[in-house]
Parts: structure tokens; C-alpha cells; sequence
């Protein structure tokens, strides 16, 4: 059985690959018409376990999470927040988000700072989202 979200980045070790779960494809279509993106450049793309992990770090068992809130900078960096097992908390003490869509010239990893600077906006009902588990370099 595949470990927990939070056994899984215990176990991540240490490498050039990241963790995550990918925005499953058909429903993606759908959440951007309920959520149209705000910048330009669209990402809706996955939700980070960890990043700076091993190559053959473990995957994550969870597959679903709740899209429970946005955030954006008014400058280019738009985020939905993403709770997993019932928390909003990554196991890094940063916030599961989806970087939803951006303004040339900002990077998908800015969303972080921005979710650690400023408040975010919770939704009346949560959206379920189906992920899959997986990795990239």
C-alpha cells in the first residue's frame, strides 16, 4: 500500500524531482470554466507534496482533495488553495495550492510566497478535485 501524504514526504529523501498530485485532465477543463483564470498565462496544472525529493521517492496513496479557497496578488500570481486530508497545511509548513494562472514574467513557484504573505479567501463549499498521484524533475 502506497504511504500517506505525510509518510510519503518523510520518506522523500533527497534528489532534483518533485512530488505531487496532477490535476486530473478532463475535470481540469471544467474547474477553469467554474474558476476562469485571472492572468494571462494559465497553469492549473498540480498540487506539490515536496519538492528537492529523490528520484524514487515514494508517491502518495491520497487522489482526491477539495479546492477550498483563491488567492492572487493583484500583480500576476493567482492560487487555489487545496485542502488534503482535511488540511490546508503541507507537511513543509507551506499551504497545498494549485498555481492557477499567472502573468508573463511571474513563476509558478511565487505562489508560495504569496499563500505565506497574505490571507486567503475561503469558499462557501468546498469544490472536490481529483488528483493523481505522481513525479516530476
Amino acid at each position: 500500500m502506497a504511504p500517506s501524504a505525510e509518510q510519503a514526504a518523510a520518506k522523500a529523501g533527497s534528489g532534483d524531482s518533485v512530488i505531487d498530485w496532477k490535476l486530473d485532465r478532463g475535470r481540469r477543463e471544467e474547474l477553469l470554466r467554474q474558476f476562469p483564470p485571472k492572468f494571462r498565462n494559465v497553469v492549473a496544472d498540480h498540487v506539490t507534496l515536496r519538492s528537492k525529493a529523490a528520484g524514487d521517492a515514494p508517491l502518495p496513496q491520497e487522489n482526491e482533495g477539495e479546492i477550498v479557497g483563491r488567492a492572487d496578488d493583484g500583480k500576476g500570481v493567482e492560487a487555489m488553495v487545496v485542502s488534503m486530508n482535511g488540511t490546508t497545511d503541507r507537511p513543509d509548513g507551506s499551504t497545498y495550492h494549485i498555481t492557477w494562472s499567472l502573468e508573463d514574467g511571474r513563476q509558478a513557484r511565487e505562489s508560495n510566497d504569496m499563500l505565506a504573505a497574505q490571507k486567503w479567501e475561503m469558499f462557501d463549499r468546498p469544490v472536490p478535485v481529483r488528483l493523481q498521484p505522481a513525479r516530476f524533475r
